[in-house]
C-alpha cells in the first residue's frame, strides 16, 4: 500500500515537472517571437526602420543594381578571375553608396554534409570579403553568414542548378 502511494506520488511529480519545463519552454519560446517581431518593426530594440532604397531580398532576386552573385567552382572557396572582375563593380557599388552595409551569404550546392557545406559557405562568403576589404571597402560594413545548402536558388540535381547555388550574395543591412 505504501509503494502503491509512493509510486503514484512519484508519478505525479514526474507529470507535474514534465508539464512545466513545457509549459517553461513555450513561454520563454513566445517571448522571443514576439521580442524579434517587435524589433522588426522598429520599435525599442535599436533597429532602424527607414526603408530601404533597394530590394532587401539580396542580389538572388536580380533586383539590386550593382551588385552581382559571384559564383564558385565545385568545392572551391578561391575567387577566379571572372569573381574579380565582378568583385571589383561591387566594390565600386559600395564605395558610391557608403552608407550601406551589406551581409554576405555564402551557399552551396545540394552535395556534401550540412556541417562540410556550413563550412564551405562561409570560407566562400570570407574570401569575397576579403577581396571587397582589399578594393577599400570598410571591414565594418560587411558581415558573412553561411547558408551551406539549405537556400537554393535552383533545384534539381543537374550540374546547372549546382552551379547556381554555389555562390555568394549580398543583402544590404541597416
Amino acid at each position: 500500500m505504501i509503494r502503491a502511494s509512493l509510486r503514484s506520488l512519484v508519478m505525479t511529480l514526474v507529470a507535474v515537472t514534465a508539464v512545466a519545463v513545457v509549459s517553461g519552454c513555450k513561454a520563454k519560446q513566445t517571448q522571443t517571437d514576439v521580442d524579434s517581431s517587435a524589433m522588426g518593426a522598429g520599435m525599442d530594440g535599436g533597429v532602424d526602420s527607414t526603408a530601404l532604397s533597394f530590394d532587401a531580398q539580396g542580389s538572388d532576386s536580380g533586383r539590386i543594381e550593382g551588385l552581382v552573385t559571384i559564383n564558385f567552382g565545385y568545392d572551391k572557396s578561391s575567387l577566379d578571375n571572372s569573381a574579380r572582375e565582378k568583385l571589383r563593380g561591387n566594390a565600386q557599388w559600395m564605395k558610391n553608396n557608403s552608407n550601406v552595409r551589406v551581409q554576405i551569404e555564402g551557399h552551396c550546392d545540394a552535395r556534401g554534409s550540412i556541417e562540410y557545406n556550413i563550412a564551405l559557405g562561409e570560407r566562400r562568403a570570407n574570401a569575397v570579403k576579403s577581396f571587397l576589404v582589399s578594393q577599400g571597402v570598410s571591414a565594418d560594413r560587411l558581415s558573412v553568414i553561411s547558408y551551406g545548402k539549405e537556400k537554393p536558388v535552383s533545384s534539381g540535381d543537374s550540374e546547372s542548378a549546382y552551379a547556381q547555388n554555389r555562390r555568394a550574395n549580398f543583402v544590404p543591412v541597416q
